[in-house]
């Protein structure tokens, strides 16, 4: 077990960290996460926040990249049912679910109360700025930038991308919000930290879009239920088949492989 990078719990308590797969993911509940995030924000020195699921822990398996940027994230937290009853039947449970969709609005009511300056990065065309009116109304949120996902992390010396760094860069936000699908949010965010001046990154997925209604959400029930990948299946079967039918199953010969270590370790 490692120990949390960046940022302190409280002074002399760095948390250790969960690992499923090659990824390590930290044992926090969405509260902890929030204050977690102010302490970074108040460091100062930059961060990041990933929120690993059954699809990342697998895309890990084979891409390097997202490894090494899963590696340097100073929080990590459980989005998914199945990589949280993951932890408890490998014996080192994880406290509670902590996706990007369910972070981001508590996380906006603390950044709208603490004046915090945030950055949206992401979505379909039109969700950031859309999103952005919805947090400043409902939060009062300080949105000092949008961006849409036309992101492309192999080639970082594009002008495009230059200039969206450079944008990010002048306007000085203590939070970016990027969603831009994984590995390329991940990857990107690992490549890029460097521009990003003070700001923590933080992964949300499709989070600008149910923000700003682009795209519904799966009901809660099916949340808690470990059932909202059948609801995006049913809704974009063309798109999510590969991914949930054929990609994510491999995710049960990663846990076999983790079960089996933990016994050898055990013994």
């Amino acid at each position: 077990m490692s120990q949390v990078a960046t940022g302190q719990w409280a002074p002399g308590t760095p948390r250790r960290r969960v690992r499923i797969g090659t990824v390590e993911i930290d044992p926090v509940t969405l509260a902890e996460a929030i204050d977690f995030i102010e302490s970074l924000v108040d460091a100062g020195e930059g961060g990041s926040v990933f929120t690993p699921n059954v699809d990342h822990l697998v895309l890990a398996e084979a891409n390097p990249r997202l490894r090494e940027a899963y590696a340097r994230t100073s929080l990590s937290l459980v989005d998914g049912m199945p990589v949280l009853w993951a932890s408890r039947l490998l014996g080192d449970p994880l406290p509670e679910r902590v996706s990007g969709s369910d972070l981001v609005l508590p996380l906006m009511q603390r950044a709208g109360a603490r004046g915090w300056k945030v950055y949206l990065l992401g979505g379909q065309p039109g969700a950031a700025v859309e999103a952005a009116e919805i947090l400043k109304v409902q939060y009062g949120v300080r949105v000092v930038g949008t961006e849409d996902g036309m992101i492309l992390p192999d080639q970082p010396e594009a002008p495009e991308q230059k200039a969206v760094l450079e944008r990010i860069r002048a306007a000085h936000p203590d939070l970016l919000l990027v969603g831009l699908g994984t590995p390329k949010q991940e990857i990107w965010i690992a490549q890029n930290a460097r521009h990003f001046g003070s700001a923590v990154a933080i992964v949300v997925g499709a989070s600008l879009d149910f923000i700003a209604g682009k795209v519904p959400r799966a009901p809660r029930w099916m949340s808690r239920a470990g059932l909202e990948w059948s609801y995006r299946l049913a809704r974009e079967p063309r798109r999510l088949w590969r991914r949930y039918l054929v990609r994510d199953p491999k995710f049960l010969f990663i846990l076999a492989r983790d079960w089996r270590t933990r016994r050898k370790q055990s013994r």
